[in-house]
């Protein structure tokens, strides 16, 4: 056997028991790796039951910057016992497998492939710690303690972690320092040199930080101006609310204490978007966050708010579908139920956020573009984005930016008017009308807000000719929205490159590092990651331009493929999918495989790989 050998280019699995208070543990073993300046990328993986299942908590460490999920295991900790041949099975050959040998390994567990490794974790707390009921929480630092002597990290950094971490609750810091360095020194006295996968402080991280999509997205909503919001609890999208009403503690305040932004709890996503229409209507910013089965009831009042055009921000954090679906697993499931949400031909703008970064600038963005469109727009997270940390650039706000409430007539322009007002009479070619806030004006600006068909002054009428030319009108609407939402990410390897590849959201740091894999190995593939809907004229140009365009994407059916099919009249042989949809983060070893088979299929074929690195191939 060989075992493998790497400094800061591998995977570290934590298999542990949901509940039992590893999160804040494995957290503890990424965080450090970041400040000692290795890109990282940590997913965790965890059962919708609140205690007793498995749960597994992968680390990625790159120096390369490679933060998608990889998808295999060259470090295992296992220390649930429900998991553990499956756990020891999941090994890479080579890679390393620790376990807590206060109890012995079953007898069959005879790889020769692997280096085991045994550190007595609930004997080492027993015999040293005096209070039974925090024995099984330090029990998990124990084994970050003996992780750290493994891969040749010193302690000090774990230990101004955990002082940091409590330091409002400094007694807690002691006991788990000394269970720190229980696994830390038998490590070092039992397996000295054992492991051959090292950490190495770098400067590869810059300005970068570490932050969940969820929170970004809650900062994003301050930062847009939200100041009402309608909700309904559910996974994965309840810590953006969370997370909101933390924030609007620290920066809703009045001086007198008075807050300035409301959290409506419905009775369910109907109401809650019900909610959420009623406040912009009013000239409020307001929101909601949901996930799938939150948008399927929300359906009903999202096409009220398309054709009586009345703003609105939905964020939707995907999980797995359909139905209640896998509550805790990500996908990208949810497009074409958003793109089309409601009967009739209704269309929505969608956002597609790739990183914590621009689940920021975009949910932010989401405000000014509901305002100008005066439609609903929906910002598509995934749990995985939302849910995890990401490595990611630094949010930035401009101070000079100031908010696009598009068009709103005031009491003076109102005054000024030569003409008669028309709520939806589009006096200038964009499809976008005029409108007011109620109470503008004590006699003027009035209209009746229905979702049945009128005139263009608002009134309700079944003349054919009128609703025709508010459909056309909303087409029209449609096309401006174009010119206003993100343009597509186009990244050119070679101009004459046969191959092109379109992904977005959360599937776009796999994507990538795929890429760049195909292309070292001879494979030149132009990439374009899709930002919004609709789709601008450089989407077709990318496609257009290409021989062979492969959709790479997280649900069953295609759904981005679909869309791109009918939204551009494009042949549907001119698109491939692939696609991935177990509920897991799409890994990259797994997707390169596909990718070659795929190349493979029209006549492409890539030189082979090696797995001397971390890397997906």
């Amino acid at each position: 056997m060989k075992p493998l050998n790497r400094i800061n280019d591998f995977v570290v699995s934590f298999a542990t028991i949901n509940g039992s208070g590893s999160a804040s543990a494995n957290n503890l073993f990424a965080k450090v790796v970041f400040r000692l300046g290795v890109p990282v990328s940590p997913k965790n993986i965890f059962p919708s039951n609140i205690q007793g299942l498995p749960t597994w908590y992968e680390v990625r460490v790159s120096e390369q910057g490679y933060v998608g999920r990889r998808g295999d295991v060259d470090l295992m900790v296992a220390v649930n016992g429900q998991t553990l041949r499956r756990d020891y099975d999941s090994v890479v050959s080579g890679g390393y497998f620790v376990y807590d040998s206060s109890k012995p390994l079953p007898e069959d567990f005879q790889r020769d492939d692997v280096v085991t490794i045994g550190i007595p974790m609930t004997r080492l707390v027993t015999e040293a710690i005096d209070k039974p009921k925090m024995r099984p929480l330090l029990r998990n630092i124990v084994y970050v303690g003996g992780l750290a002597a493994l891969l040749d990290m010193e302690p000090d950094p774990f230990v101004d972690a955990l002082n940091s971490q409590y330091r409002k609750n400094v007694q807690l810091a002691e006991p788990n320092i000394q269970a720190l360095q229980l696994g830390y020194t038998y490590v070092r006295q039992h397996y000295p040199d054992t492991c051959r996968l090292k950490v190495q402080p770098r400067d590869r991280t810059g300005d970068a930080i570490m932050m969940d999509g969820n929170t970004a997205m809650a900062l994003g909503a301050i930062y847009g101006g939200a100041t009402v919001v309608g909700w309904y609890p559910i996974t994965p999208s309840t810590s953006i609310i969370e997370a909101f009403g933390r924030y609007v503690q620290k920066f809703r305040l009045e001086e007198d204490g008075r807050c300035k932004a409301a959290i409506v709890q419905a009775e369910d996503e109907l109401a809650a978007i019900g909610i959420v229409i009623g406040a912009t209507w009013n000239g409020a910013r307001a929101f909601t966050a949901t996930s799938g089965p939150g948008i399927s009831l929300m359906t009903e009042f999202l096409g009220l708010a398309y054709f009586a055009e009345i703003p609105a921000v939905v964020i939707d954090v995907q999980r797995a579908g359909p139905s209640t679906g896998m509550p805790t697993r990500t996908q990208q499931s949810d497009l074409l139920a958003c793109a089309y949400a409601s009967h009739g031909d209704t269309k929505h703008p969608l956002l597609f956020p790739g990183d914590p970064r621009e689940c920021f600038e975009m949910t932010a963005a989401a405000f000014d573009y509901a305002d100008r469109l005066q439609t609903p727009v929906i910002v598509l997270s995934d749990l995985d984005l939302g849910m995890n940390d990401h490595f990611s650039p630094p949010l930035a706000w401009d101070p000079q930016h100031r908010y696009d409430r598009g068009k709103v007539l005031d009491a003076e322009q109102l005054d000024a008017l030569t003409e008669r007002w028309g709520r939806y009479r589009d006096v200038d070619g964009d499809g976008i009308c005029f409108r007011t806030y109620p109470g503008t004006h004590p006699d003027k600006g009035v209209y009746f807000t229905r979702g049945t068909s009128r005139d263009e002054y608002s009134a309700y009428t079944e003349d054919s000719g009128a609703y025709t030319r508010n459909m056309q009108r909303l087409l029209k609407k449609w096309e401006t929205a174009k010119e206003v939402l993100p343009k597509p990410e186009i990244t050119v390897a070679r101009k004459d490159a046969r191959v092109g590849v379109i992904f977005y959201g959360s599937t776009t740091p796999v994507a990538r590092e795929v890429i760049d894999q195909l292309h070292r190995r001879g494979c030149p593939i132009n990439s374009m990651r899709i930002r919004a809907f609709p789709f601008q004229q450089e989407v077709w140009d990318f496609i257009r331009t290409h021989e062979l365009v492969i959709v790479i994407e997280q649900n069953r059916d295609g759904q981005m493929r679909t869309l791109l099919i009918n939204e551009g009249d494009v042949p549907p042989q001119t698109l491939l999918s692939v696609v991935h949809y177990n509920g897991l983060p799409i890994a990259g070893r797994e997707l390169i495989v596909t990718l070659e088979e795929t190349l493979a299929a029209h006549g492409l074929v890539v030189a082979a790989m090696s797995n001397e690195t971390g890397g997906v191939s």
